[in-house]
């Protein structure tokens, strides 16, 4: 068995989604939004993401995270706010000595949907069937958060499993 927490990193809305492997199966253990409020000072945001990721951590204890790789488009200040929760994230994950690796959004919406390209809703639609969930995940950060540790879940089973029994 092998456990992975996916992360969609945000300074808003950090999605998390925590996925177990055993065998080929797949099953979604936990999944949702850590919402930070935009009147909180940056400091207390980021402390806020950091703690409630870290509660994550010591209650599942995965042997990875899965994170989404920032995205760097036109909005250089929304890249920074990501950047900063990415941070805290990394942070968390280092002082439990939990492996964290980097996916694009492209690697993510191909290793579950097949494409790259694949909208919001296909995702939903594609982690709903991977995890045999009765509906599809919401909101969309938790969806791709899901969609992240589905990706490290199904793409490093060997490493995964020699870091379980080691």
């Amino acid at each position: 068995m092998v456990t992975v927490v996916g992360i969609d990193p945000g300074l808003a809305n950090t999605g998390f989604g925590v996925v177990v492997r055993r065998g080929d199966a797949l099953a979604a253990l936990d999944g949702g939004v850590i919402t930070t409020r935009p009147q909180q000072d940056l400091a207390a945001r980021l402390l806020q993401i950091h703690r409630a990721v870290g509660e994550l951590l010591d209650h599942y204890a995965p042997e990875a995270i899965a994170m989404e790789s920032l995205f760097f488009g036109r909005n250089t200040s929304s890249a920074l706010a990501v950047g900063q929760a990415r941070g805290v994230v990394l942070l968390a994950a280092a002082e439990r000595g939990v492996a964290c690796t980097d996916y694009t959004p492209q690697q993510i919406k191909g290793a579950v949907c097949g494409s790259g390209a694949a909208d919001k809703a296909q995702v939903q639609r594609m982690v709903q069937m991977l995890l045999r969930l009765t509906d599809p995940p919401r909101p969309d950060h938790a969806a791709d958060a899901l969609a992240a540790a589905i990706c490290h879940a199904n793409h490093a089973p060997l490493s995964l499993a020699l870091a379980a029994t080691s």
